[in-house]
């Protein structure tokens, strides 16, 4: 059970809190039954994220066994055989279509679906052409955000789906340059697309998707305050730690970190207060 457990990665569930991040915005977590859809909404996308990390795995068992960490997995290493990996990875990808349906609401269902099939697909495919590699995770990202907002059914923004396509971008993009780095000549060998990346290129692309973000989301904070109310400066203010959090993540990959951000999000007490910061000012916002 312990195996299982570890190949769902419950670790990586952290990167479902984004389901909160439309309805957060929109205001409306107070309300008991739109709190209630958002919780299902991410409880869907764990299951279907624990879902493809079984699938993923099976499929990439014999470059796991390879790698100096990624060997120690439990398909990888036998505790957990192909066969159980592609029955209980079945099984997740039906609860989480089941929990999806429970929302009444056939756009979360939709969601949850086009996730899975990215992240499939990615397994599959798309993880061994490069750039295409980058963008189909950072997709992953947006539908989870779009999974919240279905499911209370509250609209996105341009500017919020912008800034959490160049956010996330950041982040993959920086999980390839700490991987880079990490592993040396032996990248390409047990990473196909590390092979076709120059540091000097994945240097551009993190500039190039910081950047986005941070425009964008400076300008949705002033369409928000624009359309909420002219006069609460508390939208502007959340820019200061967004801006200061983008700024500390570019250092941690500096110095050599990163290739696992989950990691470094659970023990980089900075970055954390930058994130509770932000929760605060734009909670602040939207409630006051």
């Amino acid at each position: 059970m312990n195996a299982l457990i570890r190949t769902a990665r419950p670790k990586q569930w952290t990167k479902n809190v984004l389901v909160f991040a439309a309805p957060g915005a929109a205001g409306v977590l107070d309300e008991p039954r739109q709190f209630g859809l958002t919780c299902l909404a991410f409880f869907a996308m764990c299951l279907a994220s624990s879902a493809t990390y079984f699938w993923n795995d099976a499929l990439d068992i014999e470059s796991d066994r390879e790698h100096p960490t990624k060997r120690f997995r439990p398909i990888a290493s036998g505790l957990v055989s192909v066969r159980t990996a592609h029955l209980v990875g079945t099984v997740l990808i039906v609860a989480a279509l089941g929990v999806a349906a429970s929302t009444g609401r056939w756009q979360t269902v939709g969601v949850v679906a086009t996730y899975l099939a990215v992240t499939l697909s990615y397994s599959a495919v798309w993880k061994h052409i490069a750039v295409v590699d980058l963008v189909a995770i950072a997709s992953g990202f947006v539908l989870r955000a779009a999974a919240g907002a279905v499911a209370v059914d509250v609209p996105m923004s341009s500017w919020f789906v912008l800034c959490i396509t160049f956010g996330s971008l950041f982040i993959v993009t920086g999980k390839r340059f700490a991987e880079s780095r990490q592993l040396g000549v032996d990248a390409g060998r047990l990473r196909a697309t590390l092979g076709d990346y120059s540091e000097g290129f994945l240097r551009f692309v993190l500039a190039l998707a910081c950047g986005g973000a941070l425009v964008s989301y400076c300008m949705w904070a002033f369409e928000r305050r624009d359309l909420v109310d002219a006069t609460n400066h508390f939208y502007e203010l959340s820019i200061v730690p967004v801006l200061t959090a983008f700024l500390r993540y570019a250092l941690v990959l500096e110095q050599g970190r990163g290739a696992a951000p989950e990691e470094v999000f659970a023990s980089d007490r900075v970055l954390q207060v930058l994130g509770g910061l932000r929760v605060i000012v734009f909670g602040l916002a939207v409630y006051t």
